[in-house]
């Protein structure tokens, strides 16, 4: 058995953001992909993952029990699998800010869930928002409190605007350049990022009302350009926001950035050669850069392989 694959995502911006109910946006990245499988000589680490899904599934009986009208699973069909050796097969990396957690729940419910949503029916908002929340649900088993929107952007795998909490849409995004100079593109810190800490610090950070302030009156502000010009097609924009975005992650949210990357920020801000992001809740994983010339980018981070996302 090998179910339909589900993508990874990047979240190109709002992270921490969505959060506090500013604008996002949310990509499918086809580079990385999972699904759900059965083979007949697992080898180790499909076995963990099938461990790891039975304490899942006993989350998801608990789940439908507790809120009977959100979600309902073929709880007997899922046990089944998982009794003969089902896993996610995934190409996802974990705790790399692409929704390695978001393509597994989008694969589960896709499978398994009663009356399910499906993408060919027409996506209300009202739907979209339902699917967010059952999500939201299943996902927080993996992060403790989940927005739902990885999954959900891996289970459509369309562009998700993000415009507040109550209110997401399907978006269309400017087709890519692939002769184009600018990029989005991926850097690998090496590091393994843990998400539920790094909410846990911004969390603090909110009952602090100079740190509250800023996420509003600039923090927001900025972002919500930046997504306003993406969608245009308005790179300039996209650029100078984006700047502002590196600076203040610089300066308000240094603990998500790994600290031999510091430096490496800095520089970008200095020679706008680019501009480094944190990809989802940062702390190692992936950091998200963006560029209006790739080829300086590249030879201005030479040390570093980058993961081009997305050509303009």
């Amino acid at each position: 058995m090998k179910g339909p694959l589900f993508y990874s995502k990047i979240l190109l911006f709002g992270e921490y953001g969505i959060i506090k109910d500013s604008k996002g946006l949310s990509i499918p990245y086809n580079f990385y992909n999972g699904a759900l499988k059965i083979e007949d000589n697992p080898s180790e680490i499909a076995q963990k993952s099938n461990a790891s899904l039975k304490k899942f599934a006993l989350y998801l009986k608990q789940l439908q029990t507790d809120t009977p009208d959100l979600v309902q699973f073929d709880m007997e069909k899922l046990e089944q699998d998982l009794q003969a050796g089902m896993y996610f097969d995934s190409s996802i990396p974990q705790g790399y800010g692409v929704g390695s957690s978001g393509a597994l729940v989008a694969a589960v419910y896709d499978k398994y869930a009663v009356n399910k949503i499906t993408v060919l029916e027409n996506l209300t908002r009202e739907k979209l928002l339902q699917l967010k929340g059952i999500f939201a649900e299943m996902e927080s088993f993996f992060h403790g409190k989940s927005s739902g929107l990885d999954p959900l952007n891996s289970y459509l795998s369309l562009p998700i605007l993000i415009n507040s909490k109550d209110h997401i849409e399907p978006a269309g995004i400017p087709s890519q350049a692939t002769e184009g100079k600018g990029a989005v593109f991926l850097i690998d810190s090496g590091i393994v990022g843990e998400t539920a800490p790094l909410v846990n610090i911004f969390m603090e950070n909110l009952k602090n009302e100079g740190f509250r302030t800023m996420m509003k009156e600039q923090f927001s502000k900025f972002t919500d350009a930046a997504v306003e010009g993406f969608l245009k097609g308005n790179f300039k924009s996209v650029f100078d926001n984006t700047k502002q975005l590196s600076k203040i992650a610089l300066s308000h949210f240094r603990p998500m950035i790994p600290e031999q990357f510091l430096n490496v920020w800095q520089k970008g801000i200095d020679t706008n050669d680019y501009y480094l992001k944190l990809c989802g809740s940062g702390g190692g994983g992936y950091i998200l850069g963006f560029t209006e010339d790739l080829e300086k980018a590249k030879a201005s981070l030479k040390d570093y392989k980058l993961e081009v996302v997305y050509q303009f």
